[in-house]
Formats: structure tokens, sequence, C-alpha cells
């Protein structure tokens, strides 16, 4: 029993490198400062926040084998080992990555709870470390439970030499719910008036995933889920967040106008587009690449950040605070990049190339598809992803955890609520947003089929996906479809990830398996 969190909690005791004249945080130096040591030193809470950011570093690593692969976005090629049998459905509990991802979670929330236990020696001026937290306990504990759903919530640092782990037990989900919403709320009480970093936990991140909590927990709740998106909305300005989006010039050609939202679009992932376009129809001819310049925009609310070094190191400047944070070789996900996991991962299906098409989508899909790649009419053509263009496994895009366009179409589904659909200009305004910058025409109605579609073609291998046809009820219908089709193995119960079998064996006959596994 003593073992239950051995290899997801990580010894704090031994914390923190001091590198050259900057201040780098390097969590696996064993000669470093004590945890006592280190809350006595006039930044040590600000190192514990970097703390938690590098440990979350990890976390998307493998997460878009568990998500976005598991929907009819994404296939992997028969020659990537075990990865097929993920987008087959076909995914045990012993499985590496549904091992990690949970632990890599559950890591960085020990780091977060470092922080809480200790919240009231943080001095005035670093009590954003206390938001971010709580932050970060939020958002780590809302992946878990997205992906394996009845799970622990971890609200203090484990003693790993007692059973204080059987105080834990798995939660019912809405349990759980309840627990990340307040945590988002209490975050956003300590982050109100801090000057906002996109590669940092913000008030107004908190209020837009408090929000999309409030949507996702079993029983939606749509008012509560309104009132903090529009609060966001309707002070957009001040909070400084908008869709990259550029108001048709009539002084170019329509193939121009049409090329900069291309651009824009691009734009929003870090990319720049090399190359030039017909004067025609706004036809990009060239390719993208990540542009670290670009990452930082007006429609990024939280991004985790990475830099590629000419070592296999990782490391983020967060604009502000005067510190780096690194960890050693990790991407947000290789996988995603046009030549990682041996060109064969990040691939579309065929149903997504339907209606993610050049005619259909005029914008989105020259940010989205890499055309070189582009064959919809044979299944053994791997056509590739270019949202994140890195050449090779290891690279430099930041890893979006929530934009603008989000919550945009967060804020229209909550108006649109349990009904099928909605003439109100609200929610018509904010989805029509995001329909105008990807060159789409407007909707005078607004249905949840339409908003679902939309969502699809807006957040394609952003992860986002599996989590929406959940929340909209639809994940059955639309994946049972899709494996049908495509002969593979979807059930009921293959919505959720199975529990770890590891957490299951380290306490036995405490944890129970998802049903199904």
């Amino acid at each position: 029993m003593k073992k239950i969190f051995k290899n997801i909690i990580l010894c704090f005791s031994l914390l923190a490198l001091f590198s050259s004249c900057e201040e780098e945080l390097d969590l696996n130096n064993p000669t470093a400062l004590s945890l006592e040591e280190l809350l006595q030193t006039n930044n040590g809470f600000e190192l514990l926040a970097n703390g938690v950011l590098d440990a979350y570093q990890k976390v998307p690593a493998n997460e878009f084998l568990l998500v976005e692969l598991r929907t009819d976005n994404s296939r992997a090629n028969s020659a990537n080992g075990n990865l097929p049998n993920i987008s087959a459905y076909l995914v045990d509990p012993n499985n590496g990555d549904v091992a990690t991802y949970y632990s890599n979670n559950m890591a960085t929330i020990k780091h977060a709870n470092t922080i809480i236990s200790n919240r009231f020696l943080a001095p005035e001026s670093y009590q954003y470390a206390v938001g971010e937290a709580y932050f970060m306990r939020a958002l780590c504990h809302f992946n878990l439970v997205r992906a394996y759903q009845n799970v622990p919530y971890i609200d203090k640092v484990l003693d790993v030499a007692s059973d204080e782990a059987l105080d834990y037990p798995q939660l019912p989900e809405a349990e759980v719910y309840e627990k990340i919403i307040a945590d988002f709320k209490t975050s956003i009480a300590y982050l109100s008036g801090v000057t906002a970093d996109k590669y940092r936990p913000s008030e107004g991140a908190a209020i837009c995933l408090a929000a999309k909590a409030y949507l996702s927990q079993p029983n939606p709740n749509y008012t509560e889920a309104e009132l903090l998106l529009a609060s966001v909305i309707e002070n957009s300005s001040s909070y400084g967040y908008d869709l990259l989006y550029t108001d048709y010039d009539a002084s170019l050609s329509a193939g121009e106008n049409n090329y900069n939202q291309v651009i824009n679009f691009g734009n929003v992932f870090g990319n720049e587009f090399v190359g030039s376009y017909s004067d025609a129809d706004g036809t990009p001819d060239g390719s993208w690449t990540n542009n670290s310049g670009l990452e930082k925009n007006n429609e990024v609310i939280f991004s985790i950040a990475y830099d590629y070094e000419s070592s296999d190191n990782y490391v983020t400047s967060d604009s502000g605070l005067d510190d780096q944070i690194e960890t050693d070789s990790e991407s947000f996900s290789f996988a995603m990049t046009l030549q990682g996991g041996s060109n064969g991962v990040n691939l579309a299906t065929l149903d997504l190339l339907e209606i993610m098409t050049p005619e259909l989508e005029p914008v989105r899909f020259y940010g989205t598809i890499d055309v070189i790649t582009y064959n919809p009419f044979e299944i053994t053509t791997d056509t590739f992803n270019s949202k994140y263009p890195t050449d090779g496994e290891i690279g430099d895009n930041d890893w979006i955890v929530l934009r603008y366009a989000d919550v945009l179409l967060l804020y229209a589904e909550a108006i649109l609520g349990d009904s099928d659909s909605t003439t109100d200009t609200r929610a018509l305004d904010a989805f029509n947003k995001v329909r105008l910058r990807a060159g789409k025409d407007e909707l005078a109605n607004l249905s949840k089929a339409d908003l679902l579609n939309e969502r699809r073609l807006e957040f394609v291998y952003e992860n986002q996906r599996l989590y929406d046809l959940i929340r909209f009820g639809q994940a059955d219908a639309v994946l049972q479809a899709f494996s049908d089709a495509n002969s593979l193995n979807y059930n009921p119960d293959m919505k959720y990830l199975p529990f770890p079998q590891r957490e299951i064996d380290n306490l036995p006959n405490f944890y129970t398996q998802n049903s199904g596994y």
C-alpha cells in the first residue's frame, strides 16, 4: 500500500538549481535546496510555481494518442506498434500511455499541492503562485475525469510512508467536477488583477475553464457557464482576447483576402507560411514553419510553452518573470508532428477528409492538412496534419490549452443549453465570428449539430473531439457508426480509458476498474 504513488510523486525536498545569471529550475538536481530552504528564499514560491508548469510539460506528450486518436478524426497506420490498437479502441489497462498520462497529471497535482499546503507562507507579491497552483490542480483533475471518469481528487501532498492514499477513493464523476469548479473559482480570486501571461494560468483562463467544467459535468449547469463566459466575452478587449481575423478589404482581390485568413488561422498556432498564393482563389503554395514570435497572440488564452534547443532539452522563458523552466526531451506530442511516430500517427481519417476539403474549408483546410500528403481517395495514403509542422520527433510548437475561438463556441453552447436549436442573437454572434474567420457563411439558426460540426473542424487535432462528443451526448452514436464502417472495436464502455492497472495493483481491492476492461 505504501507504493501507491511511487511512480507519480517526485521528491520536492531536492528542488532548485541555479545556473548562470538566470534562475533555472531543474528537478533532476540531487544537491538542490530543500523545500524548507526554498520557502525561505525571496522567490521560493515563484520557483515552486515554475515547477508546476515544468511538471505539466510532460502531460500533453501522449494526450493525443489517448484522446484524438480515439475519434473519427485521426488514425495510426499499421507500422506503429500498439498505436493502431488505440485507434481501433483496443486499449489495455496495462498500456504504458494510459498509465503515464495518469501519473503525469498526478505528478503535476503533487507539485501544485506543495504550494497549496504552504500557501499561508506566500508573501503578498507571490500570492499569484497560490492561484496558479489551484488552477493547475483543477486542470489536471479535469484532464483525468474526462479521460478516466471516476478518479480520486487529491488535495494534499500524500505521505508515501503512510496509508494516506486510502483516504482518497475514486469519486463519482459529479463530485470530481464539484471540486474542479471549486478549485478554478479559488484560483480566480487569487489571480484577479494579476498581469496575464499566456504561458501561465490567469484569471481569464480560470473563468473560462470553470465554465467548460460546468458544461462537461454529468448534469451541465448552462446558466453558470453562460454567466462566466459572458463576463469574459463582454470584456474581451480588457482581457486582450480576440480571434486572429482580418476584415474583408475591398481593395484586395477575393483570393488575397482569403489568403490573409489562411495566414491568420495558421498564426494562431505560431506558424508562418513560406510561399505564395493564387490570385484566383487564395490557394497557398508553400509550407508552414513554427515561428515562436507568433505564438503569444490575442487568440491564445493559455498555452504550455516549448522551445527547441540544440540539445534535447525544452526550455520555456515566461515573459515578465525573468526565469526559465526546463525539462528534458519533452515535446508536447511528437506523434502529432509531420514526422512524429515514424510518419504514421497523426493521420487524417477518410471520414474527416470528407468534410475537411479545400472547397468546404477554404481557410481551415490549409492550416490543418498537409497539402503535399493530401489524398482523400485512398486509405493507404497517409495525410498528415499541419498544425504542428515540426520536422522531426521533437519541436517547438507550443501546446494550446485554451483559445478564444473555444470560448466563443462554448458561449454559444451554454446559451443553446438543452434546446436542439436557437436563434438567440448572442449565440449566433459568437458562433458566426468563428464561421466568418473560416471563410464560411453565417447561420441564422444554430443547431447542436451545427455547433458540434463547427467544433470538429475548428479544433481538429487539438484533443477536443472526443470530449465534445461525450459532452453533447453523441459519442456512442458517432463513434459506433465510425467503428462499424471501419471494422474497429468501439462499444459504449470505450468512451473512457481503463483505470491504470498499476494503480489498482498498488492498492488491491481499493480501486475499481472501469466497465469493459
